[in-house]
């Protein structure tokens, strides 16, 4: 590859990758957890071998396989949950990337139009009132991948399924 003559890819140029697909939003943030998720070995760069298990498991991982690699995603400190702050920078990130004027209905699969009252703070507060179940404040990995198994909607959403998949 000509991008990648070393066989690796830097964070700089995934940004640059997700860009071509997501012109209208702001794909750094979001790129940034991606990244984070993907480089296993915290190098600071993405090899082939963290490429491709990555894009395995969020292809055509199984269910419960696809929702441990989101659960890192969303544990930007990695401390074994999700608190409500990380919660919502990845929420702000999916936002930022899907530009300003739309948002992903899960439920179809399609584009429309933002509701004004559908904030990530708003997705935030529904998402720990269905996942927390415990009422602690935060979201354990077990409570995350109950909680997506239990809704298909939310499973489409924090885990970016289109819906193809066979869960």
């Amino acid at each position: 590859m000509p991008d990648c003559p070393n066989g690796e890819l830097t964070r700089k140029k995934f940004i640059q990758v997700y860009r071509q697909f997501f012109p209208n939003g702001q794909a750094e943030a979001f790129c940034t957890h991606i990244f984070r998720t993907f480089d296993a070995d915290n190098s600071g760069k993405i090899d082939f071998k963290e490429f491709l298990m990555a894009i395995n498991i969020t292809a055509k991982g199984n269910p419960e396989k696809k929702l441990k690699w989101a659960f890192k995603m969303y544990d930007i400190d990695s401390n074994g949950s999700i608190d409500r702050q990380e919660m919502l920078r990845i929420i702000e990130s999916i936002y930022d990337l899907l530009g300003a004027g739309i948002t992903k209905n899960a439920s179809n699969g399609g584009m429309t139009g933002r509701d004004p009252y559908d904030t990530p703070e708003s997705r935030t507060a529904q998402i720990f009132a269905i996942m927390d179940e415990d009422k602690n404040g935060v979201i354990t990995e077990e409570e995350f991948i109950r909680g997506c198994l239990a809704d298909r909607v939310l499973y489409q959403m924090l885990t970016a399924d289109t819906g193809d998949s066979d869960r």
